[in-house]
């Protein structure tokens, strides 16, 4: 049998969305079937678990977890995976086409080495994975033969300069991990549906809430139209109160939305326990925000607003479900250090206002109130950390200890007296302070007698203030 020395380049990996070029190796070929029947010197023990990208075009954008990188000819998968849930992706070309991805999950345990064989279907440009058990297990049988020449081990951080150096000299990052925290297969089935290591979707992909409908265009006929929808939590910030309720208990469930967040608990969430339950609902939000990181997927981003707008406006739930807040603040964080790798356009952390976060999360802390001991300590200790953070990154500030009017010194010299417009609106102090009134007889029967209508012009009211933090 004749040996064949090759060198080959795999790919080159973009963490980031900066570029570093994978150093090339030698490599024998054999395969592990080589070895047990004609002596090769390959060990079966270097072979761990993989995932196969087959049939991507050369240059096509490809990516595992937080890594992409430009593939290619000779590049054909990701070797020595971790256990645990991975996501891969890939696209034509890194370019704004369309990006298909799927989930799928590395049993733990001292088993064989476990191979997922994925391809890219240049007809429809959508990533698959390979049913066919024939081929399944011809690649399993040729692995020897392209384990060191054409998959790349498994990473989340490279290092910047381009050398021969060890692995020492990089820097994992364990923030997939952290990510993925909440994330599994009972909630992947639930958004993209049910098919085991392959729980799949794409940039296009939407919650049917999400879909633009256009006048006059079928949507059958339309390229727009996603050929998967995803099924999210039902979260409705225009209708957050129970059915039948009138008046002052939808008005008050407007503005504290703890009865929405626990029926989005308790009855649309899966888990047997309560704590399981509160869980998905992290679960969800680190679905939506993973898939705008890798996909720039709009749907999802949507709903990773939503959630946050609907558990950073609860008063009473904070009480209650303390963890769950405690445990939303960590993560939230956490993903907040990762809206850089967000390509421009998506998300912008520094437009004026924070966007819809900033506002929210200033009226969240006020609910720290009405708690104390240990609940309280914990959780103002998780707060003072994302303050802190976001002060230190985006010069954000959450609390009220900042100056809201003030002289401020030209280049010039000439100073000139500034005021910080709308700075008492989210406090309702100073001229947006509430005002107590006298009302007659007569005024009061009025209102007793409108009292619907003025509930239903208060719920107007805080649904034009949640599309003004939207758009």
């Amino acid at each position: 049998m004749s040996l064949d020395v090759r060198r080959a380049s795999v790919g080159k990996i973009q963490n980031s969305y900066r570029t570093f070029p994978l150093v090339a190796i030698t490599i024998f070929r054999n395969t592990i079937f080589e070895k047990l029947f004609n002596g090769s010197t390959m060990d079966p023990a270097s072979q761990t678990h993989c995932v196969l990208l087959l049939d991507l075009p050369p240059s096509a954008l490809g990516g595992i977890d937080l890594l992409s990188f430009t593939t290619t000819p000779r590049f054909r998968g990701v070797k020595n995976l971790p256990p645990g849930l991975h996501f891969v992706f890939a696209a034509s070309d890194s370019s704004l086409s369309v990006r298909h991805g799927a989930w799928f999950y590395v049993s733990p345990g001292s088993g064989p080495p476990q191979v997922f064989v994925k391809k890219w279907d240049p007809a429809t440009e959508d990533l698959l994975a390979e049913t066919n058990q024939s081929e399944v297990m011809r690649w399993r049988a040729n692995m020897g033969e392209i384990w060191k020449d054409s998959l790349t081990p498994y990473r989340q951080t490279v290092s910047s300069t381009d050398s021969t150096e060890d692995d020492d000299t990089v820097e994992e990052s364990t923030d997939w991990s952290a990510l993925t925290s909440r994330i599994g297969p009972t909630l992947l089935t639930r958004i993209t549906g049910l098919n085991p290591d392959h729980w799949s979707l794409t940039s296009a992909s939407s919650a049917s809430q999400d879909l633009e409908t256009i006048p006059g265009l079928e949507l059958s006929n339309s390229v727009l139209y996603p050929e998967k929808e995803l099924h999210f939590l039902p979260v409705d910030l225009k209708r957050t109160w129970r059915e039948g309720a009138t008046g002052r208990e939808r008005t008050e469930a407007a503005q504290d939305r703890s009865w929405a967040l626990g029926d989005l608990i308790e009855h649309h969430c899966r888990g047997e326990a309560p704590r399981e339950r509160e869980q998905e609902i992290i679960g969800e939000l680190q679905f939506s925000f993973l898939m705008v990181l890798t996909l720039n997927n709009n749907s999802c981003l949507e709903q990773w607003k939503r959630l946050l707008t609907l558990l950073f406006t609860c008063r009473e739930a904070v009480k209650e479900r303390t963890q769950l807040f405690i445990e939303l603040l960590k993560v939230l964080r956490l993903q907040l250090s990762h809206c850089s790798d967000i390509e421009a356009g998506m998300f912008d952390m520094n437009e004026q206002g924070g966007g819809f976060l900033r506002p929210v999360l200033r009226k969240f802390r006020k609910a720290f109130d009405d708690l104390d001991g240990k609940r309280k300590v914990d959780l103002v200790e998780e707060f003072d950390e994302l303050q802190d953070f976001l002060r230190d990154t985006y010069g954000w500030e959450l609390d009220e200890s900042f100056v809201k009017r003030g002289m401020l010194e030209l280049e010039d010299g000439e100073r000139v007296e500034m005021d910080v417009n709308g700075a008492d609106e989210d406090d309702e102090s100073g001229e947006y302070a509430p005002q107590i009134v006298d009302l007659t007889p007569e005024q009061l029967k009025e209102l007793e007698q409108n009292g619907e209508s003025l509930a239903s012009e208060e719920e107007d009211d805080a649904e034009l203030d949640e599309m003004d933090t939207r758009y």
